[in-house]
């Protein structure tokens, strides 16, 4: 099959392309910019395109589908095209679904923890040599590619994003994969230029737990109120099984998970990651792996990319970077830092880089989200809300929405480089949470900041 890729070079394009050129298709792509690393893994198997744009002339009559990304636009010329020529257009979780409506589908959705469950999951499953499909939104330890698509394996394990399928489909991504296994991590409002209401919000969990097939299974937090009331309240034939945070305990830095065999080591910590393991214990459980060796397994476990990952450590100071930017996530991220070095310094910066995270009106969310950190530091760009053309939002703002006196605030990317450079970080934590860079903040610099202390 020759499929083409409109938008090939996005996070989860690319990897999609990578797995279907190694499954055999031929495979094509556009896109008017791409970045790294896209663009050497798509390079490295010569599927980077030769020519940055959109060319129409790139669509005919004999490609078999279109694989259409988000960041493509209605208007798009391949798009047009395509639609003119009547091919089949696929959004990515559409795809994904063609792959797998033969396979054991297991589905991983929440609002937080999504990608922390479906990395641990893929974690043990390959320590266990247990081969499955896969699709997960960060790079992993020990695996070539985000995606891995085959005809012979029996499962498939995919993160669930609840944010839109494509320019042409307005629907979230996991209402479309009909799990037959699915997990609900917990529930606090984003993206609200898609759902602007908490309700509207919530809405899109309610259809999701409702397209489980029948005689399926959902797994959920029990914990969160939200996710509880609407497991417990939807009617399909399915089996429920509500998962809680584990008893554990932090000495000396080293948090100790209590099991049937004892307290146990791990390298993951905080309230928020030991609720992921529960979750990902139960979905294992499910594939097949017994509740010991999922143990023996998850003690290995490092975190997935950018969640939680250590960057730098030195004798008397560590440096975290974490994907955190929704007000519950940065909550969790930053309780969980200083409930593991309690006897440090924690000092948390945040970028407010997203649309909610920039709305004024959404502002308010994040009052004491930064509140377990001894120091909290906050840095937007205002060139950041002109190009999404949102309301000015100023220093004053944050600074009431937060409600913490001392917050320190940035908007002037060299001067927050500035304060990390002179900053004193022994006996220190340094926790960076943004799903952007800080302005161009080169993370290879802080390590040497941080080795200096």
């Amino acid at each position: 099959m020759h499929i083409h890729f409109i938008a090939i070079g996005g996070s989860a394009m690319h990897n999609l392309a990578i797995a279907l050129h190694q499954k055999g298709y031929q495979v094509t792509g556009s896109d008017d910019t791409i970045f790294e690393p896209s663009k050497s893994r798509l390079d490295r198997y010569g599927l980077l395109p030769t020519q940055f744009g959109w060319f129409s002339d790139k669509i005919t009559a004999d490609l078999d589908a279109i694989v259409l990304g988000m960041h493509a636009k209605k208007d798009n010329t391949e798009l047009l095209k395509a639609q003119e020529l009547g091919l089949k257009i696929y959004s990515y979780p559409e795809f994904l679904y063609e792959q797998s409506k033969n396979k054991t589908r297991v589905v991983i959705g929440g609002s937080h923890g999504k990608t922390t469950i479906t990395s641990m999951i893929l974690h043990v499953l390959h320590y266990h040599d247990k081969k499955v499909d896969y699709m997960v939104g960060a790079q992993l330890e020990g695996f070539d590619t985000m995606v891995h698509l085959t005809e012979e394996n029996d499962f498939i394990v995919l993160e669930g994003d609840e944010y839109l399928s494509s320019p042409i489909d307005r629907r979230p991504k996991f209402h479309l994969y009909q799990p037959n296994i699915a997990l609900v991590s917990g529930i606090a409002w984003d993206h609200i230029n898609v759902f602007p209401t908490f309700e509207n919000y919530v809405a899109q969990f309610k259809v999701f737990m409702g397209s489980i097939v029948n005689g399926g299974a959902l797994v959920y937090n029990g914990e969160d109120v939200e996710v509880k009331k609407l497991a417990e309240a939807t009617e399909n034939p399915m089996r429920k099984f509500p998962y809680h945070t584990p008893e554990y305990r932090v000495v000396d830095g080293e948090t100790l998970l209590n099991t049937p065999e004892g307290e146990m080591p791990i390298e993951v910590f905080g309230a928020h990651n030991l609720s992921n393991l529960a979750g990902a214990k139960w979905i294992c459980q499910h594939m097949g792996i017994d509740e010991d060796d999922f143990y023996e397994a998850i003690a290995s476990f490092k975190g997935a990319s950018k969640r939680l990952e250590k960057i730098a450590e030195s004798t008397t100071a560590i440096a975290y970077k974490d994907f955190a930017h929704s007000p519950s996530k940065v909550s969790a991220t930053t309780k969980a830092v200083k409930g593991q070095y309690q006897n440090r310094k924690v000092i948390a910066c945040l970028e407010l880089h997203t649309y909610s995270s920039l709305n004024a009106g959404f502002l308010k969310e994040y009052e004491g989200a930064l509140d377990a950190a001894d120091e909290a530091v906050v840095f937007y760009s205002p060139h950041a809300i002109k190009i999404k053309q949102l309301e000015e939002v100023s220093a004053g703002q944050i600074a009431m929405a937060f409600n913490r006196k001392d917050l320190r605030i940035y908007t002037n990317p060299e001067k927050f480089q500035e304060y990390l450079q002179q900053s004193n970080f022994s006996n220190s934590v340094l926790l960076l949470m943004s799903s952007g860079n800080y302005g161009g903040l080169d993370f290879d610099e802080v390590k040497t900041w941080i080795c200096k202390s």
